[in-house]
């Protein structure tokens, strides 16, 4: 093994966060604070009753695809390796970075040791074993892409598994970050079975305690946690809260310690209260349009023809695009504070290719094409979307937009769980939905434009985006990266099966009295050492 090569095959560059700037309504966007942590002492006791903006879907980190489910599971479900501050991969369950192979084929990863499951059963090889290969070949695994190149799992001892790649695979690192990283108490797996997400056991500083479905999650503290000293909270309580004024009256009542997601136009508000505080962190993810180009019976099946107007002609997908404006979007939904851009890479992306630019506004040459095609106008146009407010007010600022260029938007709402269960099926027009992102570039790509992979909802399927995309997790080479992956978001920029809009920057509010959240690049609001204040 040559660990040496680790800093090469495993590193991700930093990618700052930064304050969003623009405006809306001719006022200059809140300067909000950047924060990873909030280090003043905090008293140990009591409840955090934090406010979420959905309900997440099963707590089962094999088959959960929501950015909600990953809010909650930062607490009570810890993985091998997880991002700091500064959005470097770091040990977490697992004792080091992996030692790779000089192939790049084998990896080697050390376990922490002491490690107790929330159910008291132990964690160790032939736990990560389990967890693994449930995580690679559920039938209804949502990680089974991220993991497709692990060939087997092997126990070493029982503190180290080596894992047997078919190919050099970079981004492996980043996605045991995530939830393919998750560790399950193979006890609680044996005995619920499918039902794992309705009682899930990891490990973590809470556990589970329960659910009510569409009101409440609740955690308490775990008692056998590794690090249980830092853990203040007695409990965890998540509130969902769908809509953002009432998360926002919430924070400010005091009903809630923390909300998460805060709609942008409760930003300055709540900045302007001097018992509440705003901290930013995010701006990984990307938000768009879903456009069904080939999904019709399930995005992991065969794709086939779309009917649909936009489905059928990439013509008509161009003038679409050409009618958005993003940068009036954001101010006019999101008071500037999000971040204009058509590619799934942040704008600070070191893997983002210079002169990268994006397709103008041009709602002239919109009507134009529409025209040309000989569809007759007013074209139909279904846009599914999650029912909270600011979904609903980006559906209709799109509508008036493509309007002129003789689009007949008709804004379709449900539950976000819903639209997500619509999308994978297959039984959406278009969509709006977006990807919380991740510290290396193919987890914004890999099994969201390449076929046959579960977040693909439009059904994008081309050798063009598919295989630069292959070839770029099998290098280190950051050049050689850029260059596939700018060759692959090109050519899905062809297809248009997705209209990306901007980067999201994530908003958190907080009681003044609550201290010791950390908040970092990925949105996750991580309560381990959380509390009031002394």
């Amino acid at each position: 093994m040559k660990t040496q090569r680790l800093a090469a095959l495993l590193a991700v560059p930093l990618l700052a966060l930064a304050a969003c700037s623009g405006s809306g309504g001719g006022s200059p966007a809140p300067q909000v604070q950047t924060a990873t942590a909030d280090d003043r002492p905090v008293k140990r006791g009591g409840t955090l009753t934090v406010a979420l903006d959905a309900d997440p879907d099963a707590l089962d980190p094999t088959t959960a695809t929501t950015l909600v489910g990953r809010q909650v599971f930062a607490n009570m479900c810890e993985k091998l390796y997880d991002i700091d501050a500064n959005a470097e991969l770091v040990p977490q369950l697992a004792a080091a970075l992996p030692e790779v192979s000089d192939d790049g084929k084998t990896l080697t990863i050390k376990l922490r040791e002491g490690v107790k499951f929330n159910d008291g059963t132990e964690l160790d090889a032939d736990a990560v074993k389990t967890s693994l290969d449930r995580h690679r070949t559920l039938a209804e695994s949502a990680r089974a892409a991220e993991l497709e190149s692990i060939e087997e799992v092997e126990v070493v001892d029982p503190a180290t598994v080596r894992l047997t790649l078919s190919r050099p695979y970079t981004p492996m690192t980043a996605h045991f970050a995530d939830r393919s990283g998750m560790i399950m108490s193979p006890k609680a797996l044996e005995e619920e079975g499918d039902d794992f997400g309705a009682n899930p056991v990891c490990v973590g500083p809470f556990k589970f305690a329960s659910r009510t479905s569409g009101s409440e999650i609740v955690l308490d503290r775990a008692p056998d946690y590794y690090d249980a000293a830092k853990v203040k909270a007695d409990k965890v309580v998540y509130k969902i809260i769908v809509d953002p004024n009432v998360r926002a009256a919430n924070l400010k009542s005091g009903d809630v310690n923390v909300a998460s997601r805060l709609g942008t136009p409760t930003v300055a508000g709540i900045q302007a209260d001097p018992k509440l505080r705003v901290v930013s962190g995010g701006g990984l993810g990307y938000y768009g349009m879903r456009i069904n180009i080939g999904n019709v019976d399930g995005s992991t099946e065969e794709y086939g023809k779309i009917d649909t107007p936009l489905g059928s002609n990439p013509q008509l997908r161009e003038a679409f695009e050409l009618s958005l404006n993003r940068q009036a979007i954001n101010k006019a939904v999101f008071n500037g504070l999000h971040q204009p851009d058509c590619s799934p890479l942040p704008l600070d992306s070191t893997y983002r290719a210079k002169g990268f630019t994006c397709t103008p506004n041009d709602p002239a040459r919109a009507k134009q094409l529409v025209q040309q095609s000989g569809v007759p106008t007013p074209i139909k146009v279904t846009l599914s979307a999650p029912n909270d407010t600011q979904n609903q007010r980006l559906a209709q600022v799109i509508q008036q937009m493509v309007k002129p260029a003789g689009f007949d938007v008709q804004v379709k709402t449900a539950e976000f769980v819903t639209t997500l269960e619509e999308a994978e099926a297959g039984n959406f027009d278009t969509l709006l939905n977006g990807w919380s992102g991740r510290v290396d570039p193919d987890g914004n790509l890999t099994n969201q434009v390449t076929t046959g992979d579960s977040n693909n909802y439009s059904g994008m399927s081309d050798p063009g985006i598919d295989d630069p995309i292959a070839k770029a997790a099998e290098t280190a080479d950051v050049a050689e990266r850029t260059k596939l992956y700018d060759q692959s978001i090109k050519k899905a920029a062809e297809l248009r099966g997705v209209i990306y809009l901007y980067h999201l920057k994530e908003y958190l509010g907080t009681q003044r009295n609550i201290a010791g959240i950390q908040f970092f690049q990925d949105g996750l609001p991580r309560l381990k050492t959380a509390g009031y204040a002394q």
